[in-house]
C-alpha cells in the first residue's frame, strides 16, 4: 500500500490558498542563499545554473560552460562526493548494523538474529535496481559539496502502471527545487517541493483530477510543461487512531498553480525527506557548503586561469615590434623569407613583446587550488597515495589524522541524513511487509533499536585507539631493547587487539582466522616445535648410548647405572615429608 491516498474535496481552496502562501514566504527567504548558489553553479556545477529560482526554465540543450575557465573546482567537487561516498556508505561493505542497547535485548539470540535479518534484507532492498539509490545518493553528495544542501526523497517504488511494489525508491530533489522549514529543534520537520511536469505525465499520475488546461494540452500533445508542488507537514489535527490520512503524522498534498487546484491529499507515518545541511550559519535554515567557505578562491582562480591562457597565447604565438619604417608585411609560415628583418650588422629589426613571468601565474593558481582540495577533502586523501613507503604505525596515524579532521564535518550526516533515511526505510520495510515477524521480547520492547555504523568514518573515528596502541608497543619495544627483559611485553593482550586493529584498518573479516583456527595454528607450531628439539637432541642421545654400550661391553659402570650384569634399582616413591632418597 502507498503512502497517498486519493483527493478529499473538503476545504480544497482553503489547503491552495495556505500552501501558496507559505510557498511565497520560503521563496522570499531563500533568494539571497539562491544568488550565492547561482554564482557557485556558474563555476563548479554549470548544469544547474538557472535553477534556483521559481519560474526558471532552461530550454534543453542550453549551452551552460560560457563563464566557466578553471575546471579545477569541478573536479575537487566530483572526487568530493567519491570521498564522501567511500567514507558514509560504501557499496562494497554493510556500512550500518541494526542492534539494541538494552543489555536484556542483546543477550536474546533470537533478538539478535531478528536484527542480523532486517539489517541483510536491508541492504538488498536499498540496493536494488528499482531503487536507484547508489546515483542518487552520488546526486545527494555533490548537492551537499556544492550548496551545503541535500534532500533525499524515500517512498514504495511503483511500476508503470502505477501499482505500488514491495522495493524501496530513491530521489534526491535538486536544491532548486526543494524549499524546506526547521521546528523549534532545529529539525526539518516540512518542505515544498516545486516542479514540472508535461501534460503527458500529469494526466498518469492524476488522470481526470488534473484541470482543464492540462486537459486541453495533453490533447493537443503538448510537451509545454506545467508547474506543480508537493506541499508535506506535520498534520494539526493527527488522530493515531484514525485508518485514514487523518491517522497519519504527516500531510501530504499535491497542488497545481495552473488551474489552482488539489490535485491529491495524503499522508506518510514518518517524514519521507532525509534533509542534511554541511555547516549551518546561526539562524539560518538551508546550509552553507564547502564551496561557499572558497568561493573567492574559486572566483580568484577563474580569473588567474583566464590570464594565465593569455600569457600561453603570446608565449605560443608570440607579439611582434618592429621600427616604424620597417616590415609592415611579415610571413610567419614555417621557411618563409623576410627580406630586411635584419640590419646589415646583422641586428634583427623585428622584435618580441614580453610576455610577463608566466611561473608566477603558475604558482599563484597553484596555491587557489591547494585551499580548493583542502576544503573538499581531497587532499586529505592525497597523503596516502603520494607518500607509499609508509611504516604501519605510520599509516595508523595518517588515518587518526584523516578521522580527526573529518569526523566534525562529515559525521553530521549520520544524524542528519542516514540516521532519519533508516527510519523511513525500515517504516517502508514493516508496511510492505517485507520483515520477518519481530520476536516476543522486541515486541513488548515497541521495537526499540538503535543503528550502529560501521563505515570506514565510523572506523576512522576509532583509529585513535589503533595509534594508542602502536605507540605504546613502539616504547614497549624500545624499553625491552634496553633492559633485555622482554617480560613488559606481556601487559599486551595481542589476541584481542589484533583483529580490533584489523576491523579498524578495514580488513575483511574473511581474510583473518577465526579463535578455532588460530588455536589449531598454535597447536601444530608447538608440535613441530617438540618435534625440533627431538632431532636436535638426536645426535646426544645417541652418543649416550653408545658410550653405554661402550661401558658396558668393557665392564665399566656409567654413573647412575646399574653394576654390569645387575639388575636395575626400583625407583621409590618419595611419600609427603619425606626427604630425598640417599639424603
Amino acid at each position: 500500500m502507498s503512502d497517498d491516498y486519493g483527493l478529499m474535496k473538503t476545504g480544497d481552496e482553503q489547503v491552495f490558498l495556505e500552501c501558496m502562501m507559505e510557498f511565497s514566504s520560503m521563496q522570499l527567504w531563500r533568494n539571497t542563499t539562491a544568488s550565492q548558489w547561482e554564482e557557485i553553479a556558474q563555476l563548479i556545477d554549470p548544469n544547474s545554473r538557472n535553477t534556483f529560482y521559481y519560474g526558471n526554465y532552461n530550454w534543453p540543450g542550453v549551452k551552460k560552460t560560457d563563464r566557466q575557465v578553471d575546471a579545477s573546482g569541478m573536479v575537487a567537487l566530483h572526487r568530493f562526493g567519491a570521498i564522501c561516498d567511500s567514507l558514509l556508505t560504501p557499496r562494497n561493505m554493510q556500512w550500518h548494523q541494526l542492534g539494541t542497547t538494552d543489555e536484556t535485548l542483546n543477550k536474546d539470540r533470537r533478538v539478535k538474529e531478528w536484527f542480523e535479518t532486517a539489517t541483510r534484507l536491508l541492504f538488498q532492498k536499498r540496493y536494488a535496481p528499482v531503487g536507484n539509490f547508489s546515483a542518487q545518493n552520488q546526486n545527494s553528495y555533490q548537492s551537499l559539496g556544492a550548496y551545503g544542501t541535500q534532500g533525499m526523497f524515500i517512498d514504495q517504488a511503483v511500476n508503470e502502471a502505477s501499482i505500488p511494489v514491495p522495493y524501496l525508491r530513491y530521489k534526491q530533489i535538486p536544491i532548486g527545487e526543494l524549499f524546506i522549514r526547521e521546528n523549534h529543534q532545529g529539525l526539518v520537520n516540512a518542505f515544498i517541493r516545486w516542479f514540472r511536469l508535461t501534460p503527458e505525465q500529469a494526466w498518469t499520475k492524476w488522470g481526470d483530477k488534473c484541470p482543464e488546461s492540462i486537459k486541453t494540452a495533453r490533447d493537443a500533445h503538448s510537451q509545454t510543461p506545467f508547474n506543480f508542488l508537493h506541499w508535506v507537514r506535520p498534520r494539526t489535527d493527527w488522530d493515531p487512531g484514525r485508518l485514514d490520512a487523518k491517522g497519519m503524522p504527516f500531510v501530504s498534498h499535491y497542488v497545481s498553480i495552473e488551474g489552482c487546484c488539489v490535485l491529491q491529499e495524503g499522508g506518510y507515518r514518518t517524514f519521507p525527506l532525509a534533509c542534511s545541511r554541511y555547516i549551518q550559519s546561526p539562524g539560518e535554515v538551508y546550509g552553507r557548503s564547502p564551496a561557499m567557505l572558497v568561493l573567492p578562491a574559486l572566483k580568484t582562480l577563474n580569473a588567474e586561469k583566464t590570464t594565465f591562457l593569455k600569457q600561453g597565447h603570446r608565449a605560443a604565438d608570440p607579439v611582434l615590434l618592429t621600427a616604424d619604417d620597417g616590415l609592415v608585411d611579415i610571413s610567419l609560415r614555417p621557411g618563409a623569407l623576410n627580406k630586411g628583418g635584419m640590419s646589415a650588422d646583422g641586428h634583427p629589426l623585428i622584435g618580441i613583446l614580453p610576455t610577463g613571468q608566466i611561473q608566477i601565474n603558475k604558482e599563484m593558481m597553484d596555491e587557489e587550488r591547494s585551499l580548493i582540495n583542502d576544503i573538499f577533502l581531497v587532499s586529505l586523501f592525497q597523503i596516502l597515495t603520494e607518500t607509499p613507503a609508509m611504516s604501519a604505525t605510520e599509516v595508523i596515524e595518517r588515518t587518526n589524522e584523516k578521522g580527526i579532521l573529518i569526523a566534525p564535518t562529515l559525521g553530521r550526516q549520520q544524524s542528519e541524513y542516514l540516521g532519519p533515511m533508516i527510519e523511513r526505510e525500515l517504516a517502508l520495510m514493516v508496511q510492505m511487509r517485507q520483515l520477518p515477524p519481530m520476536p516476543q521480547l522486541l515486541r513488548e520492547a515497541q521495537g526499540e533499536y538503535e543503528v550502529v555504523y560501521t563505515s570506514p568514518l565510523a572506523k576512522a573515528a576509532r583509529a585513535q585507539e589503533a595509534a594508542g596502541f602502536m605507540r605504546t608497543l613502539q616504547t614497549a619495544t624500545e624499553v625491552a631493547n634496553v633492559t633485555q627483559d622482554p617480560s613488559i611485553f606481556d601487559r599486551f593482550d595481542f589476541d584481542t587487539a589484533i583483529p580490533a586493529i584489523a576491523d579498524i584498518q578495514g580488513t575483511p573479516i574473511t581474510w583473518m582466522a577465526d579463535d578455532k583456527a588460530v588455536a589449531a595454528k598454535r597447536q601444530n607450531r608447538s608440535q613441530a616445535a617438540a618435534q625440533q628439539q627431538q632431532i636436535q637432541a638426536a645426535p646426544a642421545a645417541a652418543a649416550m648410548l653408545k658410550a653405554h654400550v661402550a661401558a658396558a661391553t668393557a665392564g665399566v659402570q656409567v654413573p647412575g647405572q646399574p653394576a654390569p650384569g645387575q639388575p636395575a634399582q626400583p625407583v621409590q616413591q618419595q611419600g609427603p615429608g619425606q626427604p630425598p632418597q640417599g639424603q
